[in-house]
């Protein structure tokens, strides 16, 4: 009986080189390979995959899954580098993480503050996040609700939509800034002319500025899901969102427009644990593509899903 291995699932694109691919699946790959444990790189097919797999042994890892599998876990950048999903469900808001309970309690203070620290000194000291930022800094008026729009087809999925969530805001009788970053991939006329609208207002300044130079200047952050929902509780700002997600636990949701003034003063009043929930959502479920173990945790959380990782080693399988 041959031994069985892990496959790697990965998009046609990235095989193609047409889109880069990320250092962590060089690194999972070359780290499972030293342990002499076969590797194989699939190209990835959705339609019919749970089928494919049904007739092997092979433990399987998705790139951007959704599948539920004994022999898989799903894997996605979560949000903030280098921590990288390892689900058995899912990604981001399909994750398993949406649905366990966060408890700041369970969470080591000291070793969650010193997290907290370093998350600050890479991100925020180098004015780094998921997508490249503007390296010029601007300021912006203190106490402004920050609002980060992601591309349009995030509306599907929300509780409130972009255009109503704008409205929304809008409608409040309050005469805080209002500064709108739309995504910086999504260049639609949809969004223009859903910006342009909004900048209609005397309270909005439409922006591409750094992120770190809006979320300083943020008492609150408005999106339905968009990463930096996550992030800006580095910044100590809390957050309102407009659609589900994996980190609701650290956030207001609102499922209805009109729920959206009463949201903002609920995030705003709410002594949010910063350090511990980033700590318990980065450090605890997800994998540190940056750290030395991170085989030794990739080959963990195989073992959680029931399967047997010693059938992988050689000598593992018998005849």
């Amino acid at each position: 009986m041959s031994r069985p291995g892990i496959v790697l699932h990965l998009p046609v694109a990235l095989l193609l080189g047409q889109e880069h691919i990320a250092p962590y699946f060089h690194k999972l790959r070359e780290g499972l390979e030293a342990r002499r444990l076969r590797v194989r790189v699939d190209a990835l097919e959705r339609q019919g995959f749970l089928d494919r797999i049904a007739g092997d042994e092979d433990f399987h890892i998705v790139n951007h899954g959704d599948f539920r599998h004994p022999r898989v876990l799903n894997t996605a950048s979560a949000y903030i580098a280098p921590f990288w999903y390892l689900d058995p469900q899912g990604v981001r808001r399909h994750s398993s993480i949406g649905a366990k309970a966060f408890d700041p309690a369970t969470v080591d203070p000291v070793a969650a503050q010193a997290f907290f620290n370093g998350l600050r000194r890479r991100r925020i000291g180098e004015r780094v996040s998921r997508y490249p930022q503007p390296g010029a800094a601007e300021a912006f008026p203190k106490g402004a609700i920050a609002v980060f729009l992601q591309k349009g087809d995030a509306d599907a999925g929300a509780h409130v939509g972009r255009a109503a969530m704008i409205d929304a805001l809008l409608a409040r009788h309050d005469t805080s800034p209002i500064l709108i970053k739309p995504h910086p991939r999504d260049d639609s006329p949809e969004t223009a002319a859903l910006v342009n609208r909004a900048a209609g207002d005397p309270r909005v300044q439409v922006t591409q500025a750094n992120i770190h130079d809006i979320l300083s200047a943020a008492r609150v952050t408005v999106t339905i899901n968009s990463a930096v929902g996550l992030e800006s509780l580095m910044h100590r700002v809390p957050s309102v969102l407009c659609g589900p997600s994996d980190f609701h636990h650290a956030a207001v949701t609102v499922r209805e427009a009109f729920d959206l003034d009463a949201a903002i003063a609920r995030a705003r009043l709410t002594p949010w644990p910063f350090a511990a929930y980033l700590y318990w959502f980065l450090k605890l479920n997800c994998v540190n593509a940056g750290a030395p173990d991170m085989i030794d945790d990739v080959l963990a959380r195989i073992a959680a899903t029931g399967y047997d990782v010693g059938r992988l080693s050689p000598g593992g399988v018998r005849a």
